[in-house]
C-alpha cells in the first residue's frame, strides 16, 4: 500500500513485500468534520481516546491537559500525539506522581497513503493504542518520523517567506520553546500559530485554509512511512492499530478491509467531530470487519478548552473497559455513574 514509493521501517530496510497498492477510487474523501446532526451524550464521558498536547500539535502542556480531563471527568486518557511518545514518558516516568486517571500510552501516526486515491492529502492516519513505550525499535521509527516533519517545517518556512509572509523570529521561538522537548514533533498547525502571532492570519483555521493545506500556495507534501508500515510497526510495539477520523469508512470499506488484513484492529468511530449518520455507518464497517471501534476528542486547542470539547464527547464507557482487557492490560473500573453509556 505504500504506491510508487515505499519508505523504510525506521531499521535501515524497505516495508514488507506483502505490501501492495490499494484498488484507486474517485472522489475525495472527508475528513474530521461532517455536516448532520450530532449525537448527544447521554452522560459525561468517561473514554477519550485521542487527544494531542505541546509535544505535538497541541497547546496545553501534558500535565495541563491531563488535568483539565479529570476535571471534566475523564477516567481513560489515550495522550495520542503525532509521531511522538514524549508526552507519555514525561508523565509515566520514575518517580513521578500519580495521575488523577488512567493513563494510555498513544500515538498517532500520520502516514503516507501514496497507493489510494481521493484521500485528504493522500493521509491515512493510524492511531497506536497502548503501545510500548520502552520499544526502542518503535522509538527509532518515530525519531524518523519526526525528521520527515522537521525538513518539512523548515521547507514550509521558507516557502512562506518567498510568498511574502516571514516568520523567521516565531518559528525560531516556537523551535526554542515547545519544540525544544525531548522529543517533540513539529507540524503545520505550529506554522498556523506562528502566522497569527505573525498578523498574517486571523485563526489556524484561516491559516491553514489559505496557505499550508493541499493546493494552498505554501503547502509542501508530506514524506514518511505508510500505513501498513505503521500498522505493523504498533503491533510489534504491543499496540492496537486504529484508523483515525475516517469519515468515509463505509463508502470506502475496500480500503479498510484491506488494512484489516495487514493487522488493522480499530477504527476510531466515536469521533468528536462526526455526525450520528457516520458514527452509526462507521459502527456497522467496525462489525463487520470486527474491528474495535475506538474514540475520542482529538483535542488541539486553539479554539476551545478541553471542558468545552468534552461537552460534546460520546465515547461509551465500554469501550476503555473493553480496550484495557483487549491489550491484556490490568482490569479497568470506570464509575457506575457511566455504566449506562
Amino acid at each position: 500500500m505504500t504506491g510508487a514509493r515505499r519508505a523504510t521501517d525506521g531499521r535501515g530496510t524497505t516495508g514488507s513485500s506483502r505490501q501492495t497498492a490499494l484498488s484507486a477510487r474517485g472522489g475525495v474523501a472527508s475528513y474530521r468534520h461532517t455536516q448532520g446532526p450530532p449525537i448527544v451524550p447521554p452522560n459525561p464521558s468517561r473514554v477519550d481516546l485521542h487527544a494531542h498536547s505541546s509535544r505535538s500539535d497541541g497547546i496545553l502542556e501534558p500535565l495541563e491537559l491531563v488535568t483539565a480531563a479529570a476535571a471534566s471527568g475523564i477516567h481513560v486518557l489515550a495522550l495520542s500525539d503525532h509521531d511522538t511518545l514524549a508526552g507519555v514518558r514525561e508523565l509515566s516516568g520514575p518517580g513521578r506522581a500519580p495521575l488523577p486517571l488512567e493513563l494510555l500510552p498513544a500515538v498517532e501516526i500520520n502516514s503516507v497513503a501514496s497507493g489510494v486515491s481521493g484521500l485528504w492529502e493522500g493521509e491515512l492516519h493510524i492511531l497506536g493504542l497502548g503501545v510500548d513505550i520502552a520499544d526502542e525499535t518503535f522509538e527509532a521509527l518515530l525519531e524518523k518520523q519526526r525528521g520527515f516533519r522537521v525538513a518539512r517545517f523548515n521547507r514550509i518556512v521558507e516557502r512562506l517567506h518567498r510568498l511574502g509572509f516571514t516568520i523567521y523570529d516565531q518559528a525560531a521561538e516556537l523551535v526554542a520553546g515547545s519544540g525544544a522537548k525531548s522529543g517533540a514533533s513539529l507540524g503545520r498547525p505550529q506554522i498556523a500559530r506562528c502566522l497569527v502571532a505573525a498578523g498574517y492570519a486571523s485563526s489556524v483555521d484561516d491559516a491553514m485554509k489559505r496557505l499550508l493545506a493541499q493546493g494552498k500556495p505554501a503547502y509542501v507534501a508530506r514524506e514518511g512511512i505508510g500505513p501498513v508500515e505503521a500498522i505493523s510497526a504498533i503491533r510489534a510495539a504491543g499496540g492496537l492499530p486504529s484508523l483515525a477520523h475516517f469519515a468515509d469508512a463505509y463508502e470506502r470499506a475496500d480500503v479498510v478491509k484491506e488494512l484489516a488484513t495487514y493487522g488493522l484492529g480499530g477504527l476510531e468511530v466515536y469521533y468528536r467531530h462526526f455526525d450520528a449518520e457516520t458514527i452509526g455507518s462507521l459502527a456497522q464497517v467496525a462489525r463487520e470487519l470486527r474491528l474495535f471501534p475506538t474514540g475520542g476528542s482529538d483535542y488541539h486547542g486553539d479554539t476551545e478548552t478541553y471542558a468545552e470539547a468534552h461537552a460534546t464527547l460520546y465515547v461509551p464507557a465500554n469501550v476503555g473497559v473493553d480496550l484495557f482487557s483487549l491489550l491484556g492490560r490490568r482490569r479497568l473500573t470506570i464509575g457506575a455513574d457511566a455504566a449506562a453509556q
